[in-house]
This record gives C-alpha cells, sequence and structure tokens, in this order.
C-alpha cells in the first residue's frame, strides 16, 4: 500500500541540498536582463515619455514602450476555459499601457546587457502624465460621475450577481413571526500579498524556430495560450518550460510578465532575456488577495435557531480584472454553503475596478473574506441571545447530504461536526470558555473558533480536466509526466504515491518530472483550487490502470499464460490464482524492450475530465491574550481539525495545515498592504509589510478527522487551501470572548485594538 502513508517528500534531498534548480539558476550565458518602468501615478494618462538620456547609457540595448507593443487586449487569469464568454470580458491587459490606472502599472520596459545599466536607464526616463483623481476605495468609484477606470465598465462595475435562496426575502422573514433577534453588521477584509519566497522570474529566448520561456509559474500550459493572446503568435510556437518553484500562493497562478518578456526577446533577435521583478514590485505591481467589505444581517430565535442572513459584498478590484468577479463570488458561495437558512438567505456581490494594485487569485480565492464575515456573524448573532457559539454552530450548520441549488455539488462526506468536537476537546472549549467568562485587568484571555467549507477544484463553474502519461522504462521502474505542477506543496510526492497505488510498481520505481514543459507534458490547468490530488489524481489513476493492464497483457504473452490470471503486486507478476510470484516486472520490461521476437514500448497516456466535485470542512479554535493598554494579542494555542477524506501522507497533510495556519495568522493580526489617498503604497517592502516571524508563531497543533469520500481518487478531498480560511475569525472571537469588543475588521493591529478598546471604556484616557 502506497496510500496513507508519510512518504519522505520525492524532492526534499535536491532542495536541502542546494540541487534544484529554479528558474534563476537556468540563465544561459550572455543572457541579457529586462526592466519594467512603472507609472508614478495611480490613474491618468501619459501624455509624453522622454527617452534620448536613458538610451544614451552604456550597456542599454532597447527601450520599447506602449507605442511600441501590439495593440492586443487580453486576459491574465489562470481561468481554464477561456473560450467562455465571462472569462473574455477579463481580457483587459496590453503588455505596456498609456493609460494608467493604478500605481506602479507598467508604462515601459528596459533591455540591457545587466542590471546596472537597467537601472541607471530607469532613473533617467522622463514621463509627462495627465494625473487623474484616484479612486481608493469602491464607495469613491461607484459615486455618481465617477470616471471610469476602464471606459467599457463606466459605472466601474466589472461584474455583478446575486441568490435568493427560501420561499421569502429576508424582509418577509423578519415579518413572518415575532421576537427575533437581529443584528446588521460591517465586516471588512484588507489587502494583503503573497509574499512568497521566489520572486516571479522568467527567461525568454527565441531558438528552432520557436519562442521558449522558462517561467516560475503554477500553470505553464496557461502561460503559453495568453503568451499567444498578448503577441498574436500561434500558441503552437510557444514553448513554457516550469523547473522547481519557490511558492506562489496563486499570485503565479496569474500570468504576471512572461508575455512581455517573450515579445521583448523578439524585439532583440530572439537573445536571452531574463525579466525578474524585485519584492517591491511584487507586492505593488503583481497582485494582491482582494480587500472586502461585507453588509450583512443576520435574525435568529433566542433558542438558537438561525432564521435569515442577508449580505452584500463589494469586492475591491485593483485596475485590472485579472480573476475577475470569481473571486466575490466565491466569498458569497461561502456564506452560503457554511449555514441552514431556516426561511430566507439573500446575497448580493459588486467587483469593482479601483485604481489600487491589482486583486487576483490568492490561497483560498474569496473563502478567507467570506469566511471572516460569516463566523464574526455567527458569533455576535449568538451573543446577542447569550448562546456559547461552538452550540450555535453545532446546531445552524450544514449538515452531510444537502446539496447546493445552484452548483448542485451535493456535500458526499461531511465531517464538519466531528469536527468540531474532536476541536473542543483539543482545546479544552468549555474549561476555558467558563475560566475566562467575566474577567477585568488589563490582561485577559479568550477562546473563540470559527468553521469553514471549501470545494475541491472548480467543477462546475470551469472546467475540470487534467491529463497523465506514464513510461516503463528498462529495469522496470516508470516515468510519470504529470501537466499539474509542483509549487512547493509536495504535490509530485503525492502523484509518486498514487502512481504507485494504481500500478503495482513500487515508490522507489516511481521517477515523477517536476519539470513541465509544454512542448512535451500532456496537458493540465494548473496547481489552484485544492484540484491536484483530487482532479489530477483521476488522470493518474486512469493511466496507472491501463500501464497495468499493458504490462501484464505482455506479460501474459510472455509467461503463455490468461492475462485474467495475473496481477502486478510490489514489482512482481503475479499468479492471481496461487498467490506465486511468477517474474518481476524488471524481467518483463527488459524483454519487452528487446525482444527479437515482439518488442512493444509500453506507455500509457489518459485525460480525466472531472464532472464531481466534494466540499472539505473544519474549523479553527484559537486561544489568545489580550493587552489592552497595549492593544497586543498573543495567540497562546490553536488547532485547526480538518476534514479532509483520507489522507494520502499524513506528514505532508500536517505541514499543508501548519503553512495555511501560519499564513491565516498574519491576515488575522498585522499584514496589511497600505495605500495614501492617491493610491501610493505606503509599505511595498518586508521591513514594513508586517509578515509574522517565528517569534510570533505559536505552536501549531493539527488534527484530522478521516472519513474518506465516495467522489475522490482514493477517498480524498481539498486540503491545499482550507487551513488558512479559518484562523482570522476564530481569533477575532477570541478577542471578542476576552474583552466584549466586536472588532469587525482586519487586521487586529494595536491601534485598531486600542482606539476600539478605548470606545468601549476598557482604556481611560
Amino acid at each position: 500500500m502506497a496510500i496513507g502513508i508519510s512518504l519522505v517528500r520525492v524532492d526534499a534531498r535536491d532542495k536541502v541540498t542546494g540541487e534544484a534548480k529554479y528558474t534563476a539558476d537556468l540563465e544561459p550565458r550572455s543572457c541579457l536582463v529586462a526592466k519594467v518602468v512603472h507609472s508614478t501615478i495611480a490613474f491618468g494618462e501619459v501624455k509624453a515619455i522622454h527617452l534620448d538620456e536613458a538610451l544614451a547609457v552604456p550597456g542599454v540595448v532597447k527601450i520599447l514602450t506602449y507605442f511600441d507593443v501590439p495593440d492586443y487586449q487580453f486576459p491574465t487569469p489562470g481561468h481554464p476555459w477561456s473560450v467562455e464568454k465571462a472569462h473574455q470580458d477579463v481580457a483587459d491587459r496590453r503588455m505596456l499601457n498609456r493609460r494608467v490606472r493604478f500605481y506602479g502599472d507598467d508604462i515601459a520596459a528596459i533591455v540591457a546587457e545587466d542590471n546596472v545599466a537597467a537601472d541607471r536607464a530607469a532613473r533617467l526616463i522622463r514621463v509627462e502624465y495627465e494625473a487623474y483623481e484616484p479612486y481608493v476605495t469602491v464607495e469613491q468609484a461607484m459615486a455618481p460621475g465617477a470616471r471610469a477606470v476602464h471606459d467599457e465598465r463606466p459605472n466601474n462595475v466589472l461584474a455583478h450577481s446575486g441568490f435568493q435562496v427560501g420561499e421569502m426575502s429576508y424582509r418577509e422573514a423578519l415579518a413572518s413571526e415575532d421576537g427575533l433577534v437581529t443584528l446588521e453588521k460591517t465586516y471588512r477584509t484588507q489587502t494583503v500579498q503573497h509574499c512568497h519566497l521566489e520572486l516571479p522570474t522568467s527567461i525568454a529566448w527565441q531558438a528552432d524556430g520557436k519562442i521558449n520561456v522558462i517561467t516560475s509559474t503554477q500553470i505553464p500550459h496557461i502561460v503559453r495560450r495568453v503568451i499567444g493572446q498578448a503577441t498574436g503568435l500561434p500558441w503552437g510556437s510557444i514553448r513554457v518550460i516550469k523547473p522547481y518553484i519557490g511558492g506562489g500562493f496563486g499570485n503565479k497562478q496569474d500570468v504576471l510578465y512572461e508575455p512581455l518578456n517573450a515579445w521583448l526577446s523578439l524585439q532583440v533577435g530572439g537573445r536571452p532575456v531574463k525579466l525578474e521583478v524585485s519584492r517591491e514590485e511584487t507586492l505593488a505591481s503583481t497582485r494582491v488577495r482582494h480587500a472586502i467589505d461585507f453588509h450583512v444581517s443576520g435574525a435568529v430565535r433566542k433558542d438558537g435557531s438561525l432564521v435569515a442572513r442577508r449580505c452584500l459584498a463589494n469586492s475591491n478590484q485593483g485596475g485590472y480584472a485579472s480573476h475577475g468577479h470569481a473571486i466575490v463570488a466565491n466569498a458569497i458561495n461561502c456564506f452560503k454553503q457554511l449555514y441552514r437558512d431556516e426561511k430566507a438567505l439573500e446575497c448580493q456581490a459588486n467587483t469593482v475596478y479601483t485604481n489600487i494594485a491589482v486583486g487576483g487569485a490568492m490561497r483560498g480565492y474569496g473563502i478567507p473574506q467570506g469566511d471572516f464575515a460569516a463566523e464574526c456573524l455567527a458569533d455576535d448573532l449568538a451573543r446577542a441571545i447569550g448562546m456559547d457559539p461552538l452550540e450555535f454552530r453545532l446546531k445552524n450548520c450544514m449538515q452531510e447530504g444537502y446539496e447546493d441549488p445552484h452548483t448542485h455539488i451535493k456535500f458526499y462526506s461531511y465531517g464538519l461536526r466531528a469536527a468540531m468536537e474532536k476541536g473542543r476537546t483539543l482545546i479544552r472549549w468549555d474549561a476555558l470558555r467558563e475560566q475566562y467568562r467575566d474577567q477585568t485587568g488589563p490582561v485577559r484571555r479568550g477562546v473563540g473558533m470559527a468553521i469553514f467549507c471549501y470545494k475541491t477544484g472548480v467543477h462546475p463553474i470551469s472546467l475540470e480536466t487534467a491529463s497523465c502519461r506514464m513510461v516503463l522504462h528498462q529495469d522496470g521502474s516508470i516515468q510519470v509526466q504529470m501537466g499539474a505542477t509542483e509549487i512547493g506543496q509536495g504535490a509530485d510526492t503525492v502523484f509518486t504515491q498514487m502512481a504507485s497505488e494504481a500500478t503495482g510498481i513500487s515508490v522507489g520505481k516511481v521517477h515523477v518530472s517536476t519539470v513541465q514543459d509544454t512542448d512535451v507534458t500532456p496537458f493540465d490547468t494548473g496547481a489552484y483550487a485544492s484540484r491536484q490530488t483530487y482532479v489530477s489524481v483521476m488522470a493518474v489513476k486512469k493511466t496507472g490502470a491501463l500501464l497495468k493492464q499493458k504490462i501484464l497483457e505482455y506479460a501474459g504473452y510472455a509467461l503463455r499464460l490468461p492475462v485474467e490470471n495475473l496481477d502486478l503486486r510490489d514489482d512482481q507478476i503475479v499468479d492471481t490464482l496461487t498467490g506465486e510470484i511468477l517474474r518481476p516486472v524488471a524481467d518483463v520490461a527488459l524483454e519487452a524492450f528487446y525482444s527479437l521476437d515482439r518488442s512493444q514500448h509500453i506507455t500509457a497516456e489518459a485525460t480525466s475530465h472531472c464532472k464531481i466535485n466534494t466540499f472539505a470542512s473544519g474549523c479553527c479554535f484559537a486561544e489568545v491574550e489580550v493587552d489592552i493598554p497595549l492593544g497586543k494579542v498573543k495567540v497562546l494555542n490553536i488547532v485547526n481539525v480538518h476534514d479532509s477524506g483520507s489522507l494520502i501522507n499524513p506528514k505532508l497533510a500536517e505541514a499543508q495545515v501548519h503553512g495555511g495556519m501560519s499564513m491565516g495568522l498574519g491576515y488575522a493580526l498585522s499584514e496589511e498592504l497600505l495605500f495614501d489617498g492617491k493610491g501610493r503604497p505606503l509599505n511595498p517592502n518586508l521591513l514594513d509589510y508586517k509578515l509574522p516571524t517565528a517569534l510570533d508563531t505559536p505552536d501549531l497543533q493539527a488534527a484530522f478527522v478521516e472519513i474518506p469520500d465516495p467522489t475522490g481518487p482514493y477517498g480524498n478531498k481539498a486540503l491545499g487551501e482550507p487551513p488558512a480560511i479559518p484562523v482570522a475569525p476564530a481569533v477575532r472571537n477570541a478577542v471578542l470572548h476576552a474583552t466584549g469588543v466586536a472588532i469587525d475588521s482586519l487586521p487586529l493591529s494595536p491601534q485598531k485594538l486600542v482606539e476600539a478598546f478605548a470606545q468601549a471604556g476598557l482604556i481611560e484616557d
């Protein structure tokens, strides 16, 4: 059995010894460097750009501007199915822009012999602007008379959607009975950045009639398509190679600078060009997590029964569409799918163009924002009726067997209640809630919780497809090629385990190609949506069965035995009737390659078009200590409990949860990309952008409720993104329990807390 064991990561040795080759390690000799020139206003038009002094810098090869690039509008998101009308609507980018839509927009590019020349030239370029008043908030951009950020959207609303569940409206539900307890609140989440270790980097050159691009990306096949759309080149003339990648978290699920770099190489005769953006550029000019404002209402009976809810979510998209409305649509779906509203649920959402950094995909894809709103409201409603918030959730949470009326995804296996009970024990919920009930003094403690659910992959909203290829080697080992990408999460290790399980070849003889090359690697849409061990492994399982059958057919020929009497187990051909080991697979492979009678190169390839989905679920419990005068929150203990079906690799699963919890703590307590009134980022560096450190991080507890899911290839479902989702609302709710003060926006920064505590009378002047 290869499933359910903590196999050591197959890429561990390469990474800890430094042998792993990332994009920057593959830079060829005599490689030119490119530098992007960014706008220094947030909204307006470039009236003139003066290049003479910059072009005179020794080592500068060429400077290109918005006048030079092809006039193609193209999309950048890693959407899997670009022919959909909704995906065509987000084709609002050009490689370089005259119309400036956020501070740091791309207006020119320098190609030089080295970084020194490129940096000197960038400082000498003079730009004349016609500046407009920028819109930093959704309210500003939606105000009557606001100038259009994109002419195609005169009201600055990229998209709107909504739904209603139940036979009556929210207002009708309120009027239908007396004695309901109601709340109206606004919850706000902030702009944050992914802060992956490896910077966005690509190397482009022309050879053999193709433009070749090595890039740190989650979506190599989609990058190839978008380069074609941006440049007008035939897609088959473009080759994209993805080596080892140092993290992405969704930022690299967008096509960033690969089209520009490919085009720059063509402008200098196909010479190799490296384009690596700095950490400051990454923070300000790539993608961020959307800030979303949730205006919510809730109605509950005094016995804790949830009667009705309503939500209006406005998402700050920034200057370009990127993944567009999908993020906030996901957020309001989360609001819907967590709880059963007895009478009514109404949700509306707007995605609004503004003039700040562009919102894109980030781990959880809108669910961390939606979960914050839903879980703050749940605690606030429970507090309003004097009910334990855990009991409130147990009473009202979604149940196994529910089918979403819009997506028709069914909650096949749903271990949320079991996860809550397990977390209750691990955190000592009942004892701590009682112990911290009525505190006084400047330092107080509290315990809070939050739940979540998360679908696995993107069906039925978008296409889910994956392919796999397996090749039998002469020594009986197999090579596995996947279009799905390892980005640090352990995918290659899981693919190895599942390929072994599907074929009967031992894990030590399964070799997974970590490098994706669109010229040879089978198609997959990439790493996102916690899909790979669910969607992509369906292709592994299907391909493994085909390869195993072909090996057994050849063994049957070689042994002169009926194939139906044979099996492949632990690298051996076995007689299923007697259990006798007949021949090593290595011998069968050698004969297949070199037989003078019947030479056969045994390979298999299959595509899985996934048309099912399922929900993972879980919860987070947090114990905190709050220093009220300092506005300081210290997390003393934190536990995540996950229902992710069967665990393929328990140690990798635990590592995923720990990483997600760390990201959630930063989201809760310190991270925020700030902008001034002119749309200029105030802290686009890792000194002023406050990531938590090891000293800020408590011991992280990960626990699981293993309930095999009937739809998963091996009983498994989503785990990659869920750990980051419930942490922030759990910490917020713990602060509420400790202090009695509801903080309704993220992050829970000291200044914000001190102001709230002073207003509540907990801090005297």
